[in-house]
């Protein structure tokens, strides 16, 4: 979460602009005070009225715009951010930057400012595969300046490649990991698994179960966020990963196992949040079965407990695990963390509304090897990572 926090965002002109106001809606969400600069060709492509109805925040496009007593506007907004982000950033601005050019509000702030600048490109693919530009975005990188990577893709102008402004979540993302304080696990590596498993009946039809896996991936990103190196072990989602995270990924419980014990060697703490498969298809059939009958018998047979598994190897290594349940939460979730040999265990209730699978929330409770039990209120999954990423470093404190 961005609580309390003051990005500042610099709009410049490009077809591009209009997903900048995606990015202000997003931060504003995740709690941050969001401020808006805009060249003046930007306000050919959107409304200044636009971003200000999203920001909550007057927009500013002159020099001379909005001036207030005693305070010089790009100064102040220079000293009120704590990170500034150029989205979409032209090649104008990138070699204003690089050359020590300030002629607009948005050029002079950026030279101002002491915060962290970040610069997310978007231009003709050509124009961005210049000599010049790649020059100066070497330069203003080797200065400290961080930029998010174009995507490839069809440009607006009809041409295909790189120069397409990259993906909203990146940016997000991205704008989220600069600005996390707390860097407390730098160093450690954390092996995390998320999303379903599924189990193939024949070349058509498969087994699951509900899992989106956002929690999974929300704790992936949280650990990134403070310093970890992550390794995310994800069944079939259909979300982004977070980025500097290493993905492996999986379909079935004995694809997810198998990349588990080559990874859980190297890794200190390892949080099982995937829901793999308790059972697996007995004879899978190589040929798509025919719906000739009225009735057909699947027979299953018990798949890997992958987390029992690892119970059994841990030695020094913090093992968390999750318990979904429909009934004696704590009684069932305290049976596990005993059988699983684990240091702490996540457990929700699944018949919860608005909570748990597929939602963007969970309503949990951190139970610990002690028995102690943590009751939480309801919250969004990116929260609930971080309590118990806090319940993990006190672990690792204890002993």
């Amino acid at each position: 979460m961005l609580n309390g926090k003051n990005i500042v965002i610099g709009v410049c002109g490009g077809i591009a602009a209009y997903k900048s106001l995606e990015v202000i809606s997003r931060l504003k969400k995740l709690g941050a005070n969001v401020d808006v600069i805009m060249t003046k060709s930007a306000t050919n492509f959107v409304s200044p009225l636009s971003f200000e109805s999203l920001s909550q925040n007057a927009v500013t496009v002159s020099m001379f715009d909005n001036i207030r007593p005693y305070e010089i506007e790009h100064i102040a907004l220079a000293k009120k951010a704590d990170l500034f982000c150029i989205v979409p950033a032209t090649a104008n601005i990138i070699g204003k930057v690089a050359n020590g050019i300030a002629d607009d509000m948005l050029s002079t702030t950026i030279m101002a400012t002491k915060s962290t600048v970040v610069f997310a490109p978007a231009m003709n693919t050509a124009m961005y595969e210049n000599t010049i530009t790649q020059q100066n975005i070497k330069k203003l990188k080797d200065l400290g300046y961080y930029f998010i990577e174009p995507d490839c893709g069809r440009l607006a102008c009809g041409d295909t490649g790189r120069g397409k402004l990259a993906d909203v979540d990146t940016i997000v993302d991205e704008i989220c990991f600069y600005l996390y304080d707390k860097k407390d696990f730098s160093g450690k590596k954390v092996l995390v698994t998320a999303g379903p498993t599924i189990e193939a009946i024949d070349p058509v039809r498969y087994i699951t179960n509900h899992s989106s896996g956002k929690m999974g991936y929300a704790i992936a990103e949280a650990a990134r966020n403070r310093g970890a190196d992550v390794v995310l072990i994800t069944g079939p989602t259909n979300i982004l990963p977070p980025r500097n995270v290493h993905v492996i990924k999986v379909s079935s419980n004995d694809e997810m196992y198998t990349a588990v014990m080559n990874v859980f060697k190297d890794a200190d703490i390892i949080i099982k949040a995937a829901a793999p498969a308790d059972y697996g298809i007995k004879d899978y059939s190589e040929q798509k079965i025919k719906k000739d009958q009225d009735e057909m018998s699947i027979k299953l047979k018990k798949n890997k407990d992958i987390l029992y598994e690892l119970g059994k190897l841990k030695g020094d290594k913090i093992l968390v695990g999750f318990a979904a349940e429909s009934n004696d939460i704590i009684e069932n979730a305290k049976g596990k963390i005993k059988k699983k040999n684990l240091d702490l265990i996540v457990a929700n209730d699944i018949t919860t509304k608005d909570s748990g699978f597929k939602s963007d929330s969970n309503t949990a409770f951190i139970i610990d090897k002690k028995g102690n039990v943590n009751s939480l209120p309801k919250m969004s999954k990116i929260e609930l990572a971080d309590i118990i990423l806090d319940n993990i470093k006190n672990i690792a404190a204890d002993e």
